[in-house]
């Protein structure tokens, strides 16, 4: 039944101390929504010394004429009433209306509406007024998609910073509540249509289903518990197994490919959709892949290296300082310098145990400074006869493309390269018998005294 007690319990249940926090209520004038905030307005009317801090907001779509200006007028008239801050967002000609989904656009407008009014009034909570017919509602619609257990599991009651604290109480109840207290309300007759796949489930599936048992909705309820229990559990073994098959980096994260291509196809998916790649024909792809090829999601980049799947968010991917100066000139008067690139990159190449390269000073240009790899680039590498391509020296060395994008080369005012870091120096710089003016370059987290 729902109650005041019994919603402050389940607001309780959402969020340590509600009472602490502030909130945005979206508030449509239909029963659930002017439920919603009747209810919070009772907690903070309460005399218990309990402030919910909460403000209303209001879209005005204008679809439905004289009935959308009439919706308007009954929550502005609550907020007035009660002294509720009322925030209101009336659509006109600039929001042009899509010749398709008027459903999605409508939901794109309003979630960018609250967002505004959450950040400028600093509001830490949204909260919508979606009950167990909703619920119900939602997992038909999944279950015609095969949306798997997260589908089926539902609207989540607590979810980024968005409470809906009505989810456990029926479209019954919520009336029963307005009739009890007298709350006005508006319906919308546009949902007695079925011109939409939730209003055709809500008209008439719903109904029928109801029809079969009296317990149904409260059977429902407890179904979707276990099954938001069974999706908690699942998850939490899909991330043991992908903590066991994986490689934590400061900037990205190596997978075993090997490995979770022995796991099941669920397991796969459960993984790899976590960084995007949500689409299933996409998966067998990945792992036919060849070496070095990339697969792009919204915010990640996958990079298939040899036995291994490289995540990397796409914001750390080559955004780093095209070219570094380490030394202006060298003062001759010394008989060295030390130069420790940690005071100059975050990472050299994935590697982060100490090298140290030897240079002779008077066969070097200056200034000296880090630039990433050019079309053309060849160098002398160290235990080699001859030069050799950059981009050759990197197949050799089986490099990922994203070790690649993370390589830096050391070079001299003539853009000769003196090495490539951390993997090898050009021996024709290096020092010899001969050698009386001395660059050291070294990476190292030691303190360097010299």
């Amino acid at each position: 039944m729902l109650k005041k007690s019994s919603f402050r319990k389940q607001l309780e249940n959402l969020i340590h101390q509600p009472e602490n926090h502030s909130y945005l209520l979206a508030v449509s004038g239909g029963a659930d929504s002017m439920a919603l905030v009747s209810l919070f307005r009772d907690l903070r009317d309460e005399k218990q010394n309990l402030e919910y801090s909460f403000q209303v907001a209001h879209i005005n779509y204008k679809l439905r004429g004289e009935d959308s200006d009439r919706d308007e007028k009954v929550v502005q008239d609550f907020c007035e009433k009660n002294h509720i801050r009322f925030h209101l967002y009336e659509v006109s000609e600039k929001d042009q209306k899509p010749d398709n989904s008027i459903q999605l656009w409508a939901r794109e407008l309003r979630y960018a509406f609250f967002k505004k009014i959450q950040e400028k009034q600093k509001l830490e909570y949204l909260v919508t007024a979606h009950h167990l017919n909703d619920q119900l509602e939602t997992f038909i619609i999944n279950l015609s998609k095969a949306a798997g257990i997260n589908g089926l599991s539902g609207i989540p009651s607590n979810d980024n910073y968005i409470l809906r604290p009505l989810l456990p109480f029926s479209k019954q109840e919520i009336y029963q509540f307005t009739e009890e207290n007298n709350i006005e309300f508006r319906e919308d007759l546009s949902n007695k249509k079925s011109d939409y796949l939730r209003n055709k489930i809500r008209n008439e599936i719903v109904p029928k289903l109801l029809e079969t048992n009296d317990h149904f909705l409260e059977n429902f309820k407890k179904s979707s518990l276990y099954l938001n229990q069974t999706k908690d559990f699942v998850q939490k073994q899909i991330q043991e197994i992908e903590n066991r098959l994986t490689i934590f980096n400061p900037d990205h994260k190596i997978l075993s490919k090997e490995k979770l291509d022995q796991e099941s196809d669920f397991v796969k998916f459960e993984i790899l959709k976590k960084y995007g790649f949500n689409q299933e024909e996409e998966i067998p792809k990945i792992f036919k892949a060849e070496n070095n090829r990339s697969f792009f999601s919204k915010e990640y980049q996958l990079i298939i290296n040899r036995d291994e799947l490289i995540f990397t968010e796409k914001n750390n991917v080559s955004e780093i300082e095209e070219e570094i100066i380490l030394i202006h000139h060298f003062d001759f008067s010394e008989n060295q310098v030390l130069i420790n690139l940690v005071n100059h990159i975050e990472n050299i190449n994935e590697i982060n145990k100490r090298f140290e390269w030897d240079f002779d000073a008077e066969k070097l240009h200056f200034p000296l400074y880090l630039r990433k790899q050019q079309d053309g680039d060849e160098f002398y590498p160290i235990g080699f006869s001859g030069k050799k391509k950059v981009s050759k020296f990197f197949r050799d060395e089986k490099l990922s493309v994203l070790s690649k994008e993370k390589s830096w080369l050391l070079c001299d005012s003539r853009n000769h390269i003196l090495g490539v870091i951390p993997l090898r120096q050009d021996r024709r710089y290096q020092t010899d018998r001969n050698t009386q003016k001395k660059i050291t370059v070294v990476w190292t987290e030691e303190q360097l005294i010299h």
